[in-house]
């Protein structure tokens, strides 16, 4: 059985743009160096918050080039491949080159809606292809299908390389089914921010983080605390940030990050159509908070 290695504290990176509309590789190196100087302990690069639907092949090639160059092995990059065209899927991962990549995150099939049979074998098929292991996407506000537990968990006992699971479906309750029934080699990592602090405290093994972007050292920390059997301490950083994480997707995702981002002199408040910019009312109140933030 592969084991999983994406634990404690991984950031969804977000694709800086020049005010221009371009990639910002200059940005992007800054922020990848800020995530390996404060405490990330994996990388997951391209998929939602990266803004991956709106960047082209060219980009994205470019992009995993310079991530793996910066990161040089220091810590794990787990990278998205997904979709609703399991043979499409397949295809992608068939012609992809994974080397300096540890492994790769698959979402749920969006808009098909497919039956928990058919969640079951689209995923099945990816791990039989798949090189690396693979980490499970299961986000229901995004694509309209809630991995059921019981799939999950029959996944993890029949794909000896699907090793993990992003859950977001904000179900704490479906969160403890899957922990509760699960394999040894098989984790949870929460795909929520403002659930992360009672996931581990569930025993899931860390979180895939927007937050993280902006504030690693501090989110980094909370986990690790956790890790430790410390649950007051990590409990006072969990709620001195729960009026951010809502404040981080009230305007969408990555708009509130970048925002966040922006303040702290990172990047460009630029996103790529459809996506918009947090209203400035936004983005003010996290200013504030981020102000008067001490940890």
């Amino acid at each position: 059985m592969t084991r999983n290695i994406f634990k404690g504290l991984g950031v969804a990176l977000i694709t800086p743009f020049t005010p221009e509309g371009d990639v910002d590789y200059q940005a992007l190196k800054r922020l990848v160096e800020y995530q390996l100087e404060n405490g990330a302990d994996f990388l997951c690069i391209l998929a939602t918050t990266a803004e991956a639907p709106c960047l082209t092949q060219e980009e994205k090639d470019r992009i995993t080039s310079m991530i793996k160059e910066l990161v040089r092995g220091r810590i794990p990059i787990l990278k998205y491949c997904g979709g609703n065209n399991t043979a499409a899927v397949i295809e992608e991962i068939k012609n992809t080159d994974w080397s300096g990549i540890d492994g790769i995150l698959s979402i749920c099939p969006y808009y098909n809606k497919p039956s928990q049979e058919g969640l079951y074998r689209h995923f099945k098929a990816i791990s039989e292809a798949s090189p690396l292991p693979i980490v499970l996407y299961n986000v229901p506000g995004r694509t309209g299908i809630n991995m059921l537990s019981a799939t999950t968990v029959r996944l993890a006992n029949d794909c000896p390389n699907i090793v993990a699971i992003k859950e977001a479906s904000g179900s704490l309750e479906q969160v403890d089914e899957i922990i509760k029934n699960k394999p040894a080699h098989f984790d949870v990592i929460s795909g929520d921010d403002a659930l992360t602090f009672s996931m581990v405290a569930s025993g899931a093994a860390g979180v895939i983080s927007v937050i993280g972007n902006a504030l690693p050292k501090q989110f980094s920390r909370m986990i690790r605390l956790e890790f430790n059997g410390e649950y007051e301490p990590a409990r006072k950083i969990h709620h001195k940030l729960t009026e951010l994480y809502s404040l981080l997707f009230v305007d969408g995702n990555p708009a509130g990050v970048k925002a966040l981002l922006n303040d702290m002199g990172f990047i460009e408040n630029e996103l790529r159509l459809p996506l918009v910019p947090s209203k400035i009312e936004t983005k003010q109140k996290m200013a504030d908070i981020l102000k008067e933030l001490s940890f």
